[in-house]
């Protein structure tokens, strides 16, 4: 006898299904029927649990991405005025999600390559939130005079692409990390650069 799931784990367990098969196959690759045997579920229950494809990816996002979380822990340090905190802050956060988690990664490059909705939706309610909380942040150092002039959104973008570069060549193109280098110091050689260049 099939067991009896609730409503919130049948939920879960599309969007992990989802998750898996778009991660792996894109988009265009992956068919909803084949989401609900990976789920173990009818079809039909998908459409009942996500009205459209909209609401499967706004469910995606939520379940797989800790922007909140990384925008509160930064914000916390950006209190202090911690700038080399603020980076770290951010920059770790990011790492140790991914690593925890590549699922959400390789899914935002697939919808991205395939113009998908899905990148739209995550851009607006996650990528340009972290850019906007940076960039003010880097803003406010420039008024303070902590910061040379410069345009504070280019600056924010820098310092991510820094993170994400990292980790999309280990992450995706299985690059082996360096022994002994732990996200901490990867962060901190990062922060460092950012703050103070590689000059002497």
């Amino acid at each position: 006898m099939k067991e009896r799931l609730s409503a919130q784990e049948r939920r879960r367990r599309i969007v992990e299904a989802a998750v898996e098969l778009f991660s792996r196959k894109g988009f265009r690759g992956t068919r909803t029927r084949e989401i609900a045997e990976a789920a173990d579920i009818s079809e039909a229950m998908i459409y009942r649990h996500f009205a459209t494809k909209r609401e499967l990816y706004s469910a995606i996002i939520e379940a797989k991405s800790a922007t909140e979380e990384l925008l509160a822990s930064a914000a916390t340090v950006a209190q202090r005025k911690d700038d080399a905190g603020v980076l770290r802050a951010v920059g770790l956060k990011m790492i140790e999600q991914t690593e925890a988690d590549p699922s959400l990664m390789r899914l935002l490059l697939f919808s991205a390559l395939e113009g998908h909705e899905l990148s739209d939706i995550f851009f607006e309610s996650r990528v340009k939130r972290l850019h906007e909380f940076l960039s003010n942040y880097i803003r406010k150092g420039i008024k303070e005079k902590r910061f040379r002039s410069m345009d504070p959104l280019i600056a924010a973008r820098g310092f991510i692409g820094m993170i994400v570069h990292y980790l999309l060549i280990h992450e995706l193109f299985g690059v082996k990390r360096p022994p002994r280098s732990s996200p901490e110091e990867v962060v901190e050689q990062f922060a460092s650069i950012f703050l103070k260049g590689i000059e002497r």
